[in-house]
């Protein structure tokens, strides 16, 4: 039996030469199995393990049957829309999506939250046809008028499960209940529960459902390891020595605030790192995620907020620094490594009090692997580690910055008290002072305001 092409499943030449240029020329299990009804207009249901091809096979069919049927842009009325969780998916979606779209002259854009609407307002008004978007700021868009999904002919549902655990079931109903009843869904996750069944019952008509076996998944190329250190210290030689390595990897951390930190003592120690997580924004996100696929910085440190969202080629190792809390994002974390066929490691470092809790976890996780004992200096380390990445060495502190500093050490230096005035109060005169009676703080400013603003810009993280 001759192996299955793009074209013998029915998919444009246009299409066709756009995946070629990219060095795509065989489809994946998953886009084996559902194109054939994709293309024909059938609901599906896909289910397949992170990093099995699932973006393009949608993606292929979308574009396809859009471009088919392409008529009047009907002003913010797109045809095509596709649902994610997080706003990196979504980017990412929209990155693999648009030079498809563009071959066939459909024009797509992302939808977010985090950010200012009103460049994604001014797209909507341009016409569109298709629409890439996370749940929240869709719904806020429908609600202020912006966007109509009366038009839209098919609709996609990317890793619903993670959209479950986000809570967004409610708006994804009200979203799909938006469009028209006639249309085609097509819905892809890698599990079935937290409701997600209910989705497909409610809105799918007829599914086919494919599933990609563990055997012909690009998953399986994945080799896991446990790294079991004596100590903390330990636990910090052994992260420099696994991160020293001259290809990509991942670092994922539990919190945000250990995450920056452990960016910051990568790069001063030679190693340049970019760290990802709910606290940045959205142009900070952009300019890491940037630098972590061009190879600036081969390490990227995050939260579980890229354990979905980041598809970069060419990771070969993913870190659990610290153990994730449940078996599903140790899954989805290690996803980021052994894509699209390539092959990949995952390792887990483990101090003697986790032993306990990641073995259970690893057991619902259903991966099979014996604890090593390790030090940074160990042969399991050296041969992960592979060849080692010159130092490279930290930027000095910006000259603005510098410049602050120095200024303030100046006025400091300069400001001698007078009689009768306690040093560090401030003078009733000079530009520079605060008047007696003045708040130390502007509205802007206060730390409980800062606080507030750090937390909604959290929550609009997954919007």
């Amino acid at each position: 039996m001759s192996k299955a092409s793009f074209s013998s499943l029915g998919v444009n030449a246009k299409i066709v030469s756009v995946l070629e240029k990219q060095g795509i020329d065989s489809p994946f299990p998953i886009q084996v199995d559902t194109l054939p009804d994709t293309l024909a207009g059938k609901d599906v249901l896909g289910r397949g393990k992170t990093g099995s091809g699932k973006t393009l096979a949608f993606s292929i069919p979308m574009v396809s049957i859009l471009s088919e049927g392409r008529g009047q842009v009907r002003g913010a009325k797109p045809r095509g829309l596709i649902l994610a969780p997080t706003r990196e998916l979504a980017t990412q979606i929209t990155n693999t999506l648009q030079p498809i779209a563009e071959a066939m002259n459909l024009r797509v854009t992302t939808i977010f939250g985090g950010v200012s609407q009103n460049r994604q307002v001014q797209a909507l008004r341009d016409g569109v046809e298709i629409v890439v978007a996370t749940p929240g700021r869709l719904e806020d868009l429908m609600a202020q008028g912006f966007l109509k999904l009366d038009a839209v002919e098919l609709t996609v549902l990317d890793e619903a499960d993670h959209m479950a655990d986000l809570g967004f079931l409610p708006v994804v109903t009200r979203i799909l209940n938006a469009t028209p009843r006639g249309g085609q869904r097509l819905l892809f996750s890698a599990t079935l529960d937290n409701g997600v069944s209910k989705l497909v019952e409610r809105f799918l008509t007829n599914p086919v459902m494919h599933a990609v076996d563990e055997e012909s998944s690009p998953v399986t190329q994945m080799t896991h390891h446990v790294f079991e250190i004596k100590d903390v210290e330990a636990k910090k030689e052994l992260i420099r020595k696994l991160a020293s390595g001259s290809e990509r990897r991942i670092l994922f951390m539990r919190t945000k605030h250990h995450a920056k930190k452990l960016a910051k003592s990568l790069t001063q120690a030679g190693i340049p790192a970019v760290d990802l997580h709910g606290n940045l924004s959205q142009p900070a996100r952009d300019r890491n995620l940037a630098a972590f696929s061009a190879g600036t910085a081969r390490v990227l440190v995050a939260t579980d907020v890229a354990a979905r969202g980041v598809h970069v080629d060419g990771v070969d190792l993913v870190i659990h620094v610290d153990p994730p809390a449940e078996h599903k994002a140790y899954l989805h974390r290690s996803g980021r490594t052994a894509r699209a066929g390539a092959e990949g490691s995952v390792v887990t470092i483990c101090l003697p009090e986790q032993r306990s809790d990641l073995r259970q976890l690893l057991r619902k996780a259903q991966i099979n692997v014996s604890p090593v004992q390790v030090s940074a200096n160990s042969e399991e380390v050296t041969a992960l580690v592979g060849e080692v990445r010159e130092y490279v060495k930290p930027k000095p502190v910006e000259r603005q910055q510098q410049n602050r500093n120095n200024s303030s050490g100046r006025r400091s230096q300069n400001k001698r008290p007078v009689a009768g005035q306690k040093q560090g109060s401030g003078s009733a005169s000079g530009s520079g002072s605060r008047r007696s009676g003045s708040k130390p703080y502007s509205s802007a400013g206060r730390p409980g305001q800062q606080r507030s603003q750090r937390q909604q810009a959290a929550r609009q993280h997954s919007r």
